[in-house]
Formats: C-alpha cells, structure tokens, sequence
C-alpha cells in the first residue's frame, strides 16, 4: 500500500440537499488503490457516481458537499491540501479530461493561448520559444496541425475541441490522468490514436490512468483492470480479462449483454443493418447534389503585416447523396470530417457555399427564410447532446409542446395532450409526471428521449440524429436505439443517422456512407462496406474500432 499512487479509502459523496431531502450517497463506501503506470477502466450506467468519484478525487465538488472518507496521492491526503497546493496538484500531478471540452476551453481565446497560459502557470522556466514549441508537439500528438494555433474552439469541431482538451491534460506530464469519458465525441481512428498514445505514455512515464467511460470494448482494450460501478457502489472489480471473461455480479452480466446486443450480426443470415429494405422506396426524399461548405480565415493583424494569406478550410467539399423513403442511411467519419457540418447545411441552419439540397422535391437553397422554417417541420434533428439543447428553465412538457407552437399546429390545450400522449411513445411514464419536471431532473437517457419526442411532435418525414447516443451508457443506448426502430416504423420516419460507432451503423443501418475532408469517399450497402470496404480510409476506420469479444 505505502508504494501506491493513489488511493481511495471508504469514499462516500453526498452532493448539497435541498431543503428536507434525504442524504443520499452518490458514491457509496468505495476504495481502490492505483500503482504507478496502472491503468485501470471505470464504468456503469450514468447517475451510478462515477463522475462523482473523479470530481471528488480532485476536489471539484460544490463546496456544501458531504465527503467522508479518504483520498490520498503518494501517501499525502488530498483533502488536506492547501489552495496553492491544490493548484499545482491539478495539472502537474493529476491531470483531469473532461467529457465536454468546452468546460475546459475558454471561447475568447485562442487554442495557442490556452497552451502558452497552463504553461506558463505551471513552468515558468520555460522560454516563450521553448513554450510554444513544447506546445506544438503537444497538439501534433492528438493530430491537431501548427496551422490551426491561432483559431478560437468554435472554429473547431467538437472531436477537435476534445483533443485540445487532452492536449492541454498532457501538456505538464502529470503521474495520474483522470479521464472521464474522454472520446465520447470522438471517431474510431482519434480514439485509437489518442488512447494509444496515453497507454504509451502511462508505460513510458510510468503515468496512471483512471479511464472512466461507458465504452466497455474501449476499457477492455486499453486498461489492466475494470471497476463496475452502480447506485454509487463498487460491485465488481478485477483483471479486465476475468471482469469480461466471467463477471460475477447481475449488473456486469447485463451492461456486457447490453453492449453485445449492438455487436450482434445474424451470422447465419447476415442481416446487417436492421432497415427492412422492402420499405424503401425508389424515390428520394433527399436529394444532395455538389454540395459545398467552405470557410475562409482571415488572417489576423500582425499575420497580414507579413503578408499571410487568407485560409479557406473546405468543411463540405462536393457532396453527393440520396436518402430514400423509410431507410437508415448512416454518415460515419473521424471528428472535423465535416459530418455534421453537412446535417446542418442540408437544415439550411448555414447557407452552403455552392450546391443543391432537394427535399420532397424542392430546392431548399432558393426558399425564403419563412420557407425553409416551415419546411423545417417535416425535417427535424436529434443532436449529440441533450443537455446543450433543451432549455433549462422550461419544462419537459414545454419544451416538447413549443414546436407545435411555433408551428401553429395546436393550441395549448391540443398541444399537452399531444405531449402527454409522445412521453408515453418515448417510454417516460407516467407521462404527467415527466410533463412538469425540468432537464436537471432527469438523467442522461432520460433526457435524449425528451429530445427524440420534441423532434416527433411535428411528425417530420426525415430525422437527422446527429451522434444521438454517444453520450450514453450501453444498456441506456441499447433502449433509446430499440425506441428509435420502433418509432421508425410507427411514424413511417427515414433516418440520417450520423455516428463514429461502426458498430452501431453496422447494427442500425440499410446504407453507410464514409465521409473523410470533406467528401464521401465510399458509399454502399452496410453488409458490403463491412465485408468488403473499397476505400483505404473505410479500412483503416474498420481496423481501429474496438470490438468486445464474447466470454
């Protein structure tokens, strides 16, 4: 115990009560011990505390939260630190990876910036030369070029925002990385590369990392040992290998069938993609023809006192792509392909630079603004994180009611049965109950299930889910997955279903197109891209997706 690294000792966490309310324990009685260059998975349902357990590590906890217990990093307490203690404790001996970047990135500075500040916070030794040079070897490391030093993160998609956010984690070489769900909006290949960059440095530097996610083929790719987590409790832990191979404890069984349910091919019929292909129709609802979505970046001041030319990133650079009535067409690709760029362009929510999108027959790019808002309610999206998109001061009930508003489609009363009756659809009951509550009562998967229920309301031909579940655990993304088939066939709905998972295209999708800078470089039915992918950038995707082996 005394070589330890770090250790947890009886942790128990119990976030500020309001008013009355019971103590509940989100982390529950939990000890575990990492040793030096260990890497070690963390994973269960969301709600289940393991978030918790990291923020609580660090000592990121509202400040009126009830912890009991003991953390302590090579032998000295952590919850006896003092502030400037603490300071240099986060960074330079554990590093913490958030799941979304942007609460790590700040929107008025450049990406440069952030590298040169957390440096010279914690180095100051260094030269502003030696600074920056160590910075951009940092980025180069996570695939992020010299080029892009001087953009802002919105000018970054949310794949690169993350690895800027783990860039900056790596920047001061701590002993510990707290990772918590560091590639959820990352592609296969990204995943690999940057996880296979942490297991080296963790063997190299003899750095730990504690890996929390809910991708159990990540976790049991990349860590030595796994900690099932539930209900703020530690029910299982050991080797990965005897965790997958033989778990001991109900709630694994279930979180491993869960994820293998997704993995799943009929091998004798090879059924891939589950769209029942006698419903599609030969007529495209969507039709994409040279579409193109470029950006131009000036240059800045002192850039234009040396003459530097103005840069036009090519986000969506001639696509071409038909959606047809009833079937699943999914749209993989690695983060800054331009993947959900292209959704939002054939939304008309950004103009496109040159092309044409026909929807049931109309050229979307000469409507008005009035127009394209009214045909936006046969087209509707789900995005990546519900969270970000419902408002946090309306209701459930409000929030799903107000595109039938919007709309003129019902008046209030017409409206809340018409709600009350799509909570129902979408599996939250009692829907009266759902109806008045807010996004912050509700969990993860709760929430994205309010999200595909305000998309239904209107009751569009097309929905656009753009990483729908990437940011769910496998038992919750196996149910919302199950619903969005379901609802399919009942709302005679077609999808465009955008994802980095290959595994979920393969379970979900009739067609798969793969999208690499800007274009689609392979297109084809999901079985065919699968046993026989064409295009060296599909192959390399293939070979970079983490499969969970069977017991």
């Amino acid at each position: 115990m005394s070589n330890a690294l770090f250790c947890i000792e009886n942790l128990r966490v119990a976030y500020p009560q309001r008013g009355n309310e019971e103590l509940k324990w989100a982390v529950d009685d939990v000890s575990f011990t990492l040793q030096p260059g260990e890497r070690m998975g963390l994973v269960g349902e969301s709600g289940c505390g393991k978030s918790t357990l990291g923020r609580a590590a660090m000592r990121l906890l509202p400040p009126s939260s009830r912890v009991d217990g003991r953390v302590t990093f090579q032998g000295q307490s952590v919850f006896d630190l003092t502030i400037p203690q603490l300071r240099k404790f986060r960074g330079e001996a554990v590093a913490l990876i958030f799941q979304d970047p942007m609460t790590r990135l700040d929107p008025l500075m450049t990406i440069g910036k952030h590298c040169i500040e957390t440096l010279q916070a914690h180095s100051p030794q260094l030269s502003a030369k030696e600074a920056k040079e160590k910075a951009l070897a940092t980025l180069e490391k996570v695939k992020i070029p010299a080029s892009r030093w001087n953009q802002y993160p919105h000018e970054f998609s949310g794949g690169m925002r993350q690895r800027v956010a783990i860039a900056l984690a790596l920047l001061l070489n701590p002993k510990l990385i707290v990772a918590d769900e560091p590639t959820t909006s990352l592609d296969v290949t990204v995943s690999a590369q940057i996880l296979q960059e942490l297991t080296r440095l963790c063997a190299e530097e003899n750095m730990a990392l504690l890996l929390i996610s809910h991708d159990l083929a990540m976790v049991a790719e990349y860590c030595d040992r796994i900690g099932v987590m539930y209900n703020g409790k530690m029910v299982e832990m050991g080797p990965t290998s005897s965790v997958f191979g033989n778990p001991q404890h109900e709630y694994t069984r279930s979180l491993l069938q869960a994820a293998l349910h997704i993995q799943t091919v009929d091998e004798v019929t090879e059924d891939w993609g589950l769209g029942n292909e006698e419903h599609i129709s030969e007529l495209p609802i969507l039709r994409v023809t040279e579409l193109k979505q470029h950006y131009t970046i000036e240059p800045n001041f002192i850039e234009r006192l040396f003459k530097a030319q103005s840069q036009t990133i090519k986000a969506v650079d001639g696509i071409n792509l038909e959606l047809y009535q009833g079937e699943i067409l999914g749209l993989v690709g690695e983060s800054g392909c331009g993947k959900s760029t292209l959704s939002r362009t054939i939304l008309q929510l950004i103009r496109p630079t040159d092309g044409k999108v026909e929807f049931l027959g109309k050229d979307l790019t000469k409507l008005s603004r009035q127009e394209i808002r009214s045909s936006r309610r046969q087209m509707q999206m789900v995005f990546q994180d519900p969270h970000a998109c419902l408002n946090p001061a309306m209701t459930v009930g409000q929030s799903i009611g107000d595109p039938l508003l919007i709309h003129n489609l019902a008046d209030a009363a017409k409206a809340k049965e018409e709600v009350i009756w799509m909570l129902q659809k979408v599996g939250l009951t009692p829907p009266e109950i759902y109806y008045q509550r807010y996004p912050s009562d509700l969990s993860g998967g709760q929430q994205q299930r309010v999200a595909i229920a305000r998309a239904l309301i209107t009751r569009p031909k097309l929905l656009i889910c753009d990483e729908p579940v990437s940011m769910l655990d496998a038992s919750v993304q196996s149910q919302v997955l199950d619903l969005m088939l379901q609802l399919k066939d009942e709302f005679e709905l077609t999808y465009l279903f955008i994802t980095h998972d290959l595994w979920l295209a393969r379970f979900l999708c009739d067609r798969i197109a793969v999208m690499n800078g800007g274009k689609i470089v392979e297109l084809g039915p999901t079985k065919q891209i699968f046993a026989n992918p064409q295009h060296p950038y599909t192959k390399t995707l293939l070979a970079a997706a983490p499969l969970l082996a069977r017991a």
